[in-house]
């Protein structure tokens, strides 16, 4: 009988990858993340940058995030808002807040998920047919 156990990597081990991973860049560099506060020993406060999708109403606009990750990070998901103002269905309209019910990767959240891959996801869900279209606040504002 085989024996398989996980190894569990320390909350800020995993937050420093995750930093220097957003440091370093990614992809096609429509995505980007980093620490509001490089004093924060706990790593808990962070801001999100997404480039919206081309051939959708987010084409070129840029968004700004911030994600709280809490001390359970990453067993539980960070809280996500958009700080600019933004038209999508997993989207508050009064507070920016991302809603876990309304967003997949963050209602059945799994802890190989990143910061990263949630940025990813949001810009992903900005391309679907049912926000690509959305009419949208003016660009700049925020919430």
């Amino acid at each position: 009988m085989a024996n398989h156990s996980t190894v569990v990597v320390p909350r800020n081990f995993r937050l420093l990858e995750e930093l220097e991973r957003g440091e370093k860049g990614f992809g096609d560099g429509t995505v980007s993340y980093g620490m509001d506060d490089g004093d924060d020993i706990y790593m808990r406060s962070w801001t999100g940058t997404i480039i919206g999708p081309h051939n959708s109403v987010h084409d070129g606009r840029i968004y700004q995030l911030k994600l709280f990750c809490d001390k359970d990070y990453p067993n539980k998901p960070p809280t996500v808002r958009f700080l600019s103002r933004i038209n999508m269905t997993c989207v508050s309209k009064d507070t920016g807040a991302v809603d876990l019910k309304h967003f997949p990767m963050l209602a059945n959240w799994r802890t190989e998920y990143t910061m990263e891959d949630i940025l990813m996801e949001l810009k992903r869900e900005m391309a679907a047919p049912y926000n690509r279209r959305l009419s949208q606040p003016p660009e700049g504002s925020t919430f």
